[in-house]
């Protein structure tokens, strides 16, 4: 295989998950009863530019699609997040009634329905139906498409360039991340800004979080490799911030290389030292992940064995794809985990991808008091605690899997 974005040969590995199906590829009682399609889920990295990524199997089209279960309203904190991001970009980069914000990936309008209330123009670029439809239903504005070069071209010539272009959580989700990247340069006007979120590889690696590893995660992205990639695609990085989102995110403020006239910070050089110090631009960096990886995977099975022996009644919380991930790598099934509790109405009286453990709603959790719940979306952990407190009342315990295996 060679690199997505340099085409350099692709020999180092990084992690070897096993082979499991796409992370948001929920079952219904009917698709139960039909196969189910099985990736290998092998993570490697160039030694060139940095970039590391999943090995080539599954196409866009097939994670991606119209029965997309991914809400992002579903997640209080992140609507908190969404809500202050705005805040702080319209003041920042003083935005008002004549200005244009256009997010690519808007899922359901989580973060532009707050561009919208201050009354400033936006867009929404999102291809799966179901959020698409959802951030209509919010009256934003959405073109239901994938973003690159062509779409970009196409709205630029409709008039339709943005002061701000926003990109959460979707430039690890590309195959093409150079036409990815470059769209930005024809959409984005002349000292227009884009930011991009994303999970920093270098909390993946010593945190090991290797569950937010999934074949919807085509790339794993250090400021090393961002740098390269932009630079190379038209964007130049003037700024970026540490975000504590999804265990750890960086927030990538770019321009356009040809005319953007924002003066580079000292936030960027800064980072960009330390993960040279820290070496993420050497081979040795990458070594022992699969072995920190396999040691989750024992403790978590060794837990749900000896709770099963002892007749401790364990749950999950937050069908997340990571929870997919970890599951799947450790060959977890119904009969050591009940069942999935998760808030999503779309992806409830569904089964989860692969382990096919059923996904239920909140009310089990009175019914059945268990013992422990096991909180997979530990990014969210401190929500899920609070939010399901009451499981103190039969000394209920919450447990976490990533990094390393506790009961809390």
């Amino acid at each position: 295989m060679k690199c997505r974005h340099c085409q350099s040969e692709l020999i180092l590995p990084l992690v070897d998950l096993g082979s499991a199906p796409p992370s948001n590829a929920y079952l219904t009682n009917e698709t139960l009863k039909a196969p189910e399609k099985w990736f290998p889920l092998n993570v490697l990295v160039c030694e060139y530019c940095w970039l590391v990524q999943t090995a080539d199997f599954a196409g866009a089209e097939e994670l991606f699609d119209d029965d997309y279960a991914y809400f992002s309203s579903f997640s209080s904190s992140w609507l908190t997040h969404a809500e202050s991001y705005v805040e702080t970009m319209v003041e920042r980069f003083t935005l008002n009634e004549k200005s244009m914000v256009i997010e690519v990936a808007a899922n359901d309008g989580y973060l532009l329905q707050y561009v919208q209330e201050k009354f400033i123009p936006c867009l929404g670029i999102e291809p799966t139906k179901s959020t698409a439809n959802a951030a209509r239903e919010k009256g934003i504005n959405i073109i239901e498409r994938f973003f690159g070069v062509e779409l970009g071209k196409q709205l630029a010539g409709e008039g339709k360039q943005a002061d701000l272009m926003v990109a959460n959580n979707v430039l690890a989700h590309v195959p093409n991340i150079n036409d990815f990247v470059s769209g930005f340069t024809y959409l984005l006007k002349g000292n227009g800004v884009a930011t991009f979120e994303f999970p920093h590889l270098l909390n993946l690696i010593q945190q090991n979080q290797f569950d937010t590893i999934y074949h919807e995660h085509f790339s794993y992205l250090s400021l090393i490799a961002v740098n390269t990639l932009f630079t190379a695609n038209g964007l130049s990085v003037f700024d970026v911030e540490e975000m504590p989102t999804h265990g750890g995110s960086l927030r990538v403020f770019a321009q356009r290389k040809d005319t953007g006239t924002h003066a580079v910070n000292d936030r960027f050089v800064s980072l960009l030292k330390k993960e040279q110090a820290l070496g993420l631009d050497s081979a040795d960096f990458y070594a022992d992940f699969q072995e920190k990886a396999n040691k989750v995977k024992y403790g978590l099975t060794k837990f749900l064995i000896e709770a099963k022996e002892s007749g401790k009644k364990v749950i999950g919380y937050g069908a997340a794809a990571k929870g997919n991930t970890l599951l799947n790598f450790a060959g977890i099934k119904e009969d050591l985990l009940t069942c999935v509790v998760d808030k999503n109405p779309a992806k409830q009286h569904k089964f989860l991808p692969g382990s096919r453990i059923p996904i239920l709603n909140e009310e089990i959790i009175n019914k059945i008091k268990p013992d422990y719940v096991l909180i997979f979306p530990w990014n969210l952990k401190h929500e899920v605690i609070c939010q399901l407190d009451y499981i103190k009342a039969w000394h209920g315990q919450f447990v976490v899997a990533v990094p390393k295996f506790r009961v809390i």
